[in-house]
């Protein structure tokens, strides 16, 4: 079963549309990820796909069911979304941003319990990080915020986690470390659908590659689809100047 899918779906907003006949599909145990220079409509999609945004046409399913049948409590359970690194607005400590995760799976007005108290520090050490638990969330660097947003999503426990630009904000060997945990939860069947704009990451994790480019996906299929060729096309730089930059490309 598809656990997300857009069909025919333009994005955007009421008097600015942004993208339009956009097809993708994710399973479990799949990772998609989305390539395209900025502006091209990555956040939007995400956030139609997510039911921030309402679709403008197409449709969205979740689970084999239309977005729009989800509450958003239940959707919660379904969905974890990383954002692109947020500053934050109150004095939350780094666990209690991060066990805001569990809200998905407490009653309304049910308190976390020690065991979802457990469940945020162990997605912190997790990814390294456990040492922040204490620490004010906004008094840390935008990487440390970045990985604590990638547990935050881990302790909602999600079949499907999107992640928008996921290594931006991180130094070379936390970069390396959400890779690796990208491969794992892929082992562990979640759907994962991720944007970069790193070609090299997307080739380390994905098992399929959608090119974006002023709102509308100008190719997908597996990672052979990315070539020099593809992305001086996506970017409208030079093939040759891809090629020195990424020599992996001549091994593919």
């Amino acid at each position: 079963m598809k656990m997300l899918a857009a069909h025919g779906l333009a994005i955007g907003y009421r008097h600015h549309p942004v993208g339009e006949d956009i097809e993708l599909s994710l399973v479990a145990g799949e990772v998609l990820c989305l390539l395209g220079p900025n502006g091209g409509g990555k956040t939007t999609l995400f956030r139609t796909l997510l039911g921030i945004l309402p679709p403008l046409a197409g449709r969205v399913e979740v689970a084999g069911r239309e977005l729009a049948d989800w509450s958003r409590a239940a959707l919660a359970t379904q969905i974890a979304y990383v954002p692109q690194s947020q500053a934050g607005l109150f004095a939350f400590t780094v666990e209690e941003v991060v066990l805001m995760g569990r809200t998905a799976r407490l009653g309304r007005f049910a308190t976390p319990s020690a065991r979802d108290r457990e469940k945020a520090r162990a997605c912190l050490a997790r990814l390294g990080i456990g040492h922040l638990g204490e620490r004010i969330y906004t008094e840390i660097s935008g990487g440390e915020r970045q990985l604590a947003l990638i547990a935050r999503a881990l302790a909602q426990e999600a079949a499907i986690l999107i992640l928008d630009e996921p290594t931006a904000s991180l130094d070379f060997g936390n970069q390396l470390r959400v890779l690796k945990e990208i491969d794992a939860l892929k082992a562990q069947g979640l759907a994962i659908l991720m944007s970069t704009h790193q070609p090299e990451h997307a080739l380390r994790v994905a098992d399929r590659i959608a090119l974006l480019k002023a709102g509308r996906i100008v190719a997908q299929g597996p990672r052979t689809l990315v070539t020099a060729q593809t992305l001086a096309a996506l970017y409208g730089v030079d093939a040759g100047e891809v090629a020195r930059s990424l020599p992996q490309l001549a091994h593919l």
